[in-house]
């Protein structure tokens, strides 16, 4: 069992920066998978990126290229999503999760465990 559980969502004006936090216990993070996801009002949960730990391989959405970067210290079991250039379409409740059970176009998909999520809003 893994659990999840993120911090760092506010309110902010677009350009703006803002860094989320996601600290892992029940399993050692160095061996996991863990990502972030984001899902805007009415519409679908979507990927934002993803950090294999043990190699720090890194994945990310093209949306979010250039302007976010994922991180992770092993140490404090914790992962960070550093959100950069912020834009009214990054507004969202943003998760945290662990664990993929399979990879879909060479992204991890179906993960396993997953944080209650922090709420990201950005005005224009």
């Amino acid at each position: 069992q893994v659990q999840l559980v993120e911090s760092g969502g506010g309110l902010v004006q677009a350009g703006d920066s803002l860094r989320l936090s996601c600290t892992t216990s029940g399993r050692t993070a160095s061996t996991m998978t863990t990502g972030w996801f984001r899902q805007a009002p009415g519409k679908e949960r979507e990927f934002v990126a993803a950090i294999r730990w043990m190699f720090g391989i890194i994945f990310y959405a093209d949306s979010v290229k250039g302007r976010f970067t994922i991180s992770r210290d092993s140490a404090k079991n914790t992962m960070y999503l550093q959100m950069n250039s912020l834009k009214p379409e990054d507004t969202g409740i943003y998760f945290c999760a662990a664990d993929p059970s399979t990879w879909r176009n060479g992204l991890p998909d179906g993960f396993g465990f997953w944080g209650q999520g922090t709420q990201v809003t950005v005005s224009s």
